[in-house]
């Protein structure tokens, strides 16, 4: 018997939370890398070896993050396509344990928010 527990799509709850994760840790590289080439393009002003050798090596770390998220963001969706793919099989499958869980789903939230 199955022993992982599943949202009402078919995700388990630690998928849902590493998927939140990454998309925090993605929305957290985009900003750096934006706040990064900002810093770059403010220090382009600088002519001295020291600056030109640190701003090469910045610009190389920089290339390295982009490819780095980039991929991250590929595998982020080609997982996602995947969770959808078996949510889709679970609900075409099962389509009254589907509609029983929504159901269910749907109760709890009601009895949640006619509490408050």
């Amino acid at each position: 018997m199955d022993q992982t527990h599943q949202n009402g799509n078919g995700v388990s709850n630690g998928q849902a939370a590493s998927g939140a994760a990454r998309d925090k840790l993605m929305e957290g590289l985009k900003t750096a890398i934006g706040e990064a080439e900002h810093y770059l393009s403010d220090a382009g002003e600088q002519v001295s070896d020291k600056a030109s050798e640190v701003r090469a090596r910045f610009e190389d770390t920089l290339r390295t993050a982009k490819t780095d998220l980039r991929k991250l963001e590929d595998s982020v969706i080609a997982r996602s396509h995947e969770v959808a793919e078996i949510a889709d099989v679970y609900v075409r499958d099962n389509p009254w344990k589907a509609v029983g869980v929504g159901a269910a789903v749907g109760v709890l939230l009601g009895i949640l928010v006619s509490r408050r």
